[in-house]
């Protein structure tokens, strides 16, 4: 007589789900989950290709949180960039829970929720290192890292199972800015007490030796503050709070005067100063209208558009479209940024436009103008010794990084007892820990949510893109021939619309004053600017989207196609 059978009874799983950033740079988000409690790490953005025509902003897939509303508990950031915070907006609507970041933190989400007109009244929570919070089964401790900007922290978060450590973004500086060192004791505490899993930054794992610290960029800085003659652009990520203050310090001392250009420089530069994080003395800082009063020699700016992107402060210097801040021939740009890859072409036009101004162009390749806010390949070993992990899971770069990181740290870990294992996850792995052990399991959703910023929707797909624009707003391409070496218009524009709706009586008008519009745009633009294939078709998509709000109320996506003939 056979047995009946008994149902296998499992024993309760740790879960991590990676959202975003595993294969890919940017887009950070990572889901820990224990029986009926989730907390969320970190929700940020990547920004979109040149070829991303009309997206904004690249989410990760919010499908698997949206699965798990009633459990999701906490949001808890490990920093201030846009690639860890971006996304919160998007995310905060999902739960009820608190938001948890340091003050810094917690001071670049607050304008991102008023511009999306979230209120989040007491559910954001500033903590310092060293805190610990509990959420349901989970106590989750902050460890001070040094990056690139203040108030970056590490997660030890002590789950049912054990200790898992995530290091957020990362390098060691022994020599910081602000005094606050990299707290390489509790991780080594957390080492001897046994630590489950380490899930580490792999950005930098191709560099060998170690990061320079951000005082290394001084000298170089200061050979240019002493061999200019003219003003001193100085383009820069706005979070880049240190080196601001390295060129501030530097204008100090060399008698000149700061002025921040770019909104979000601006904004930046106002909340590090508001927290203690960016000293500038009294009388130093000028507004960015202010820079005309000035002689050219007793002027520093620090702008946004290191990477080139066309709104930003710097390419419209480039191109003498900023009101107030234009170039000369006894000027210097630098731009104390790494290029993000895909980014070069916008930059190099951006180089060339300056060049056309006669001031002269630093970059990293000239001097040591800038240094990276990630750890290379010792520092991400000195970790790994120091935590001695069970098992390891490499987060944070293209998979090529991650592969390289495993690597790694089976060396460091060589002879080890017990051996150390690598889950080697992507986006959407769970990984699963248990007293059995650890593996990775079954997909969960994951993926890419475009973002158009006209607020008409999120978009996942081209073709869920073409259709909340048509049940919408519509979508408008204006196709454009001009003469390759002038920028001259050629011919009539054309405009093809799908999903626009508006009377017969109007379309014909609307569309031929559209047609007006831009070739208006195109005749009253500079040479350099019609030139600049990127450039002008940002600069009619703005003026299209102007125009179609004006004349129809509505907001269609415009797709302007500049044909080069």
């Amino acid at each position: 007589m056979n047995e009946p059978d008994v149902p296998v009874v499992y024993p309760a799983t740790l879960e991590v789900v990676p959202l975003g950033g595993l294969g890919e740079f940017g887009m950070n988000m990572m889901a820990v989950s224990w029986e009926d409690t989730t907390i969320v790490i970190d929700a940020g953005v990547m920004f979109p290709d040149p070829d991303q025509l009309g997206v904004d902003l690249i989410i990760p897939d919010l499908s698997y949180l949206e699965s798990r509303r009633s459990r999701v508990k906490a949001l808890v950031l490990t920093h201030g960039h846009e690639d860890h915070i971006g996304a919160v907006p998007h995310v905060l609507p999902l739960f009820d829970g608190p938001v948890y970041g340091t003050p810094m933190t917690i001071a670049l989400i607050e304008p991102k929720l008023e511009e999306h007109e979230i209120n989040a009244g007491e559910r954001l929570k500033t903590v310092k290192p060293r805190d610990v919070v509990t959420i349901g089964p989970f106590s989750i401790e902050f460890i001070r890292v040094t990056h690139s900007m203040p108030d970056c922290v590490a997660l030890a978060i002590t789950t049912p199972v054990g200790i898992i450590i995530h290091t957020g973004d990362f390098k060691i500086d022994q020599t910081p800015i602000d005094g606050e060192h990299f707290d390489l004791h509790r991780f080594a505490e957390l080492g001897r007490q046994g630590v489950l899993a380490l899930f580490a930054d792999s950005t930098n794992v191709d560099r060998k030796g170690f990061t320079g610290p951000e005082i290394e960029v001084i000298p170089a800085f200061e050979e240019l503050f002493t061999s200019t003659h003219g003003k001193l652009v100085v383009a820069s990520f706005s979070s880049s709070i240190y080196r601001m203050q390295i060129l501030v310090d530097l204008a100090v001392q060399f008698d000149r005067s700061v002025a921040f250009i770019g909104r979000s420089m601006m904004r930046s530069a106002e909340i590090a100063q508001r927290l203690g994080y960016l000293r500038v003395p009294s009388g130093v800082q000028i507004r960015d209208s202010d820079v005309p009063n000035y002689a050219s020699q007793d002027v520093l700016c620090i702008a946004t558009g290191s990477q080139g992107e066309p709104q930003a402060a710097l390419p419209r210097i480039a191109i003498d479209d900023h009101r107030f801040v234009h170039l000369g021939a006894d000027d210097t740009v630098v731009f104390s940024a790494r290029p993000i890859p895909g980014n070069e072409k916008a930059i190099s036009r951006v180089i060339s436009h300056i060049a056309r101004r006669g001031a002269d162009v630093v970059t990293e390749a000239h001097k040591h103008v800038h240094v990276s806010g990630h750890g290379s390949a010792e520092e991400l070993k000195l970790v790994i010794s120091l935590v001695r992990p069970r098992y390891f899971v490499p987060i944070h770069g293209e998979y090529r990084q991650l592969a390289q990181h495993a690597r790694e740290a089976r060396r460091v870990m060589q002879g080890s007892e017990p051996k150390l294992e690598v889950l080697l996850a992507e986006n959407g792995d769970t990984i699963q820990f248990d007293r059995h052990g650890a593996r990775i399991g079954e997909k969960a959703p994951a993926g890419r949510v475009l973002i158009d910023v006209t607020r008409i929707g999120e978009v996942g797909d081209e073709v869920l893109r073409d259709r909340r624009h048509i049940a919408g707003d519509g979508l408008i391409v204006a196709v454009v021939a001009i003469n390759k070496q002038t920028g001259a218009l050629i011919g009539e524009p054309e405009m093809v619309s799908r999903g626009f709706v508006v009377d017969e009586s109007d379309a014909s008008a609307i569309f031929r004053d559209a047609a007006g519009v831009v070739a208006e745009c195109i005749e009253s633009s500079r040479i350099e600017e019609r030139t600049d294939q990127g450039l002008m078709t940002e600069k009619l998509r703005s003026e299209l989207r102007r125009f179609f709000k004006k004349r129809s109320g509505r907001r269609p996506l415009v797709l302007p196609v500049l044909m080069e003939i």
